[in-house]
């Protein structure tokens, strides 16, 4: 007989040589990461609606979203001066506490996925969490999705610094915690996902989709079991498409969309332009345009706060087509004067509130013209919502996911489809941004391109210039200079004094007359010719920079110098080799979303 030994190292290793590679393993790091952001952003969405209600307590006595109906039971002073206070607590709390001195929201979001490789302060979305729920509790006219989406962003970015992540990862974690704040928010875990990869991360490669679609569900999860299994809004009985001649109805309501889309992000555009005129204190703003909003809610409370009520009873048919056309221009004149003085939100829930008010009046006015071929308006309340929303966020698809799950009606989302579908393309073709891109634009950022802007914002112009040039003094003369140029390797010559500083460029253009004549050539040096004051790259440029600046220039190689104050010259730069390294970034990028490194 004979007894096969084994040691006990081979019994033992086997488990833990599978947890050693299940723990270098990137996407088993990501999922298990995804899942505690997701318990995180759900959290932090929950805590968020419980703030609003504690202010909103404060103010008006009453926490909750059926705000319409406690404001319209208070006297007009205290609707007229809640929204004010809240303003200056706002405004003195930005202006001293806030980065940038301003509030803010998922542009920058945006703006720290593409552009800075999704690193994000904790401590500012902490704080901008804080300003959204003052804003929000006081009744300015702003949604609480906006908020939740940065703070979730927030916390993904801030556990990925503390891993020391890369790029890829990080952004992927930032992701996550956009999913899982969105999926909380409205109880929706595909348009969390949809949203996530839509408008932050800007591709749908598996590595980012499994973690995201993690995130999205734990934070859904979270949000139910808390909240129960309900939808953000009471939805009326299911529709059903009464024929087929309502998709031009359809059609034409995602037409009206955009235009609604349009006039309410250059609304707010305009308003915060106006504001930033007024010769007081900015931390004053967010003050008077509390007492603005609060004059418009003695009218019309239903523009007070998320306005989530009335969406419910627009949805629910029960407003007059003349309230409705009210509410759409009351609602869409508080928000911007909310969000143009300084007040802390988003625009989600007010663009659903706007749509509804919008499709619930147009489908009146359809309705009454066509009776026998009309769905009824509320159908056209919920296609308004996901046409408007879809259009101002720029995120069609996400919208049209997010209206589906809170319906499970297959029918109305044809027809959502469609509208959305049409004001998103006309809102991009006529206005070119969304209301986030359109935030940035205003800042001086472009985000076109995604994170492939971000790329060439990460790499500087140190890192790829050639340390092999040919210098002259400033003394040489003509006849070596002729010959120096013959043998120079970019066809250039650059002038260095004895200091060490760039003072000019020569090339074969620059010699004129003086590149076959030689009559003068005894008297004559390099700098008599010279091209002076040429333009120069900083080694700290980054690449973003050195191809505006080849692009302006009209050169293809451009001197490098340690810094424009000195101009001491390190180096020079090649166009071509800038375009190289950039797609070098490139692919390894999208060879780390597609898992290949």
């Amino acid at each position: 007989m004979s007894i096969q030994m084994t040691t006990p190292d081979q019994t033992t290793d086997k488990p833990a040589l599978t947890v050693r590679r299940l723990t270098k393993n990137d996407q088993v790091i990501l999922t298990v990461l995804a899942v505690a952001i997701g318990f995180l952003a759900g959290g932090a969405a929950i805590a968020f609606r419980h703030t609003i209600d504690l202010v909103q307590g404060l103010g008006y006595g009453f926490g909750g979203e059926h705000l319409v109906t406690i404001v319209s039971a208070l006297p007009w002073w205290q609707v007229l001066l809640v929204p004010a206070v809240g303003g200056l607590a706002v405004g003195v709390f930005v202006h001293g506490l806030m980065p940038n001195q301003r509030p803010q929201g998922v542009a920058d979001v945006i703006e720290a996925n593409a552009l800075r490789g999704g690193r994000m302060s904790l401590s500012s979305g902490l704080k901008a969490a804080l300003v959204s729920a003052v804003s929000i509790g006081s009744g300015a006219s702003v949604g609480r999705e906006g908020p939740v989406v940065h703070l979730g962003a927030s916390l993904g970015a801030w556990i990925a610094q503390r891993l020391h992540l890369g790029r890829s990862p990080s952004r992927t974690l930032l992701g996550c915690g956009v999913a899982a704040a969105v999926a909380a928010s409205f109880n929706a875990p595909i348009a969390g996902t949809f949203f996530a990869l839509e408008v932050v991360i800007g591709h749908y490669a598996l590595t980012a989709l499994a973690p995201v679609v993690i995130a999205s569900v734990t934070g859904t999860i979270v949000s139910r079991m808390y909240y129960g299994d309900f939808p953000a809004f009471i939805l009326p009985e299911l529709h059903t498409i009464t024929s087929f001649w309502e998709f031009p109805a359809f059609a034409l309501l995602g037409v009206i969309s955009a235009a609604i889309a349009i006039v309410f992000i250059r609304a707010a555009m305009v308003a915060e332009a106006t504001v930033a005129r007024v010769p007081l204190p900015s931390w004053t703003y967010p003050a008077l345009g509390g007492l603005a909003v609060g004059a418009i809610g003695i009218f019309f409370p239903q523009v007070l706060g998320v306005g989530y009520e009335a969406t419910d009873a627009a949805l629910s048919e029960r407003y007059d087509l003349w309230l409705l056309l009210a509410l759409l221009v009351f609602k869409t004149a508080a928000t911007a004067i909310s969000l143009g003085t300084g007040f802390g939100g988003g625009v989600f829930s007010p663009s659903l509130v706007i749509g509804a008010m919008l499709g619930g009046a147009y489908g009146i006015i359809a309705t009454s013209v066509f009776p026998e071929l009309s769905s009824g308006h509320g159908a056209y309340t919920i296609v308004g919502m996901g046409a408007v929303a879809g259009a101002v966020l720029g995120a069609p698809i996400s919208t049209i996911l997010m209206i589906f799950e809170l319906t499970g009606d297959y029918a109305i989302t044809i027809a959502v489809m469609i509208s959305t579908t049409i004001a998103a393309i006309i809102t991009q073709q006529v206005h070119g941004y969304s209301f986030f891109t359109a935030q940035l634009k205003r800042r001086g950022m472009t985000v076109t391109g995604g994170h492939d802007v971000g790329l060439l914002r990460a790499g500087r112009v140190g890192d790829v210039m050639s340390k092999v040039y040919d210098a002259i003094a400033p003394t040489t003369p003509i006849p070596e200079v002729r010959k120096r140029l013959q043998r120079a390797p970019w066809g250039e010559l650059f002038i260095i004094d004895e200091s060490g500083r760039l003072t000019g460029v020569i090339t074969f253009a620059d010699l004129h007359e003086t590149a076959f004549d030689t009559s003068h050539d005894a008297e004559l040096m390099a700098d008599n010719v010279a091209r002076k004051r040429p333009t120069v790259l900083d080694s700290h440029d980054d690449l973003e920079s050195a191809f505006k600046t080849f692009s302006i220039s009209g050169e293809v190689n451009l001197p490098v110098v340690e810094s424009r104050d000195n101009m001491h010259m390190i180096g020079v730069a090649q166009e071509h080799e800038i375009v190289l390294a950039y797609h070098r970034a490139l692919n390894r990028a999208h060879g780390e979303e597609r898992g290949g490194g």
